[in-house]
């Protein structure tokens, strides 16, 4: 595939990752977006069916082809996405902001156009979801189904680190022997961005319980600095990360759909926020860049909203009230 990419969409995937800090998962997700997109301007161009998109050929694609694009043509793309492909909102923004940020590179950082069709681009509007979470007494029966196998204690830690510190997969896939300093750990998250998060006792504990009695004795360990190790030695990817959840999820008995470390993340930052964090710092353990981004875990179930209902004062007044009229 990188082959047959045009010299432009490599200098800005190049840029993507070097100046940008993208990491190389959301490179691949914006080199995806653009062939599509010049595939479609191309099979529209030449009246090739659409059904032979995957066909096409974006390896010609030059900056006068792309002076020609207009807004119209994105909006249409944007058409064919939800239409022809079934896009959902969430997958055809990430499309629209791909473009964006391209059109931008190339008239801000490379002067290849006078006119940015994209600048007034706008993005289909997504849906707020209430995050999937486990309560605390679910989150709690989660954990018994960590089976006392070779591997107990890594995954012990590992779930302690997700319910704990509330850190994405891919934080923890990337974690280092020494990342972790004393009780403050260093993550590395989205974009590259660094920050500290302190080990409460029970992550510490957990870690050391593993290193003591597990790590060292995986096969090339001394020479190997991730953190986490598979039986080979080698670094815990994403993929073993979620199957290792799944297969606690179904030992537990708990069986809530689907559980998956995302999942654990939502279940960690809700349970800390409704035992009084605050918002501010529940950003920085989450190393989220935007507050409004923390505030999706701010949500209070029916239940919770039915008790307050039912407390207020003037409900217990009503109440009284008929009881001394009867």
């Amino acid at each position: 595939m990188q082959k047959e990419l045009p010299k432009i969409m490599k200098d800005f995937l190049v840029y993507l990752t070097t100046i940008k800090g993208k990491s190389i998962r959301t490179r691949k997700e914006y080199e995806y977006d653009l062939t599509l997109f010049f595939r479609f301007l191309l099979a529209v161009e030449n009246d090739v069916p659409i059904t032979e998109i995957q066909s096409i050929s974006i390896k010609e694609v030059d900056p006068e082809f792309i002076q020609k694009i207009t807004l119209e043509d994105i909006y249409l793309f944007q058409e064919y996405c939800e239409v022809q492909r079934q896009n959902s909102a969430a997958s055809r923004a990430r499309k629209a902001a791909t473009i964006k940020s391209f059109f931008k590179y190339l008239k801000g950082k490379r002067r290849l156009l006078d006119y940015n069709p994209a600048e007034e681009l706008e993005s289909p509007k997504i849906a707020k979801k209430t995050p999937i979470y486990l309560d605390q007494h679910e989150a709690i029966q989660f954990i018994t189904g960590i089976k006392k196998t070779s591997h107990y204690y890594r995954n012990y830690s590992i779930i302690m680190f997700f319910l704990n510190l509330g850190i994405r997969v891919s934080e923890l896939c990337s974690l280092n022997i020494n990342s972790i300093q004393g009780n403050v750990l260093h993550v590395v998250g989205k974009g590259n961005k660094e920050r500290t998060v302190f080990l409460n006792s029970t992550c510490l504990q957990s870690i050391q319980h593993y290193k003591e009695k597990e790590r060292q004795y995986i096969k090339g360990a001394s020479t190997n600095n991730s953190l986490f190790l598979s039986q080979k030695g080698t670094r815990l990817t994403r993929q073993t990360v979620a199957k290792i959840v799944k297969q606690i999820n179904v030992a537990s008995g708990l069986n809530k759909g689907s559980i998956t470390p995302h999942k654990l993340r939502h279940t960690s930052a809700t349970i800390m926020y409704k035992n009084g964090a605050d918002i501010r710092s529940l950003q920085q353990i989450l190393g989220h860049t935007s507050v409004s981004t923390t505030q999706i875990y701010t949500h209070v179930e029916d239940k919770e909203i039915q008790n307050v209902m039912e407390n207020n004062p003037f409900n217990f007044l009503q109440q009284a009230k008929h009881t001394t009229v009867e």
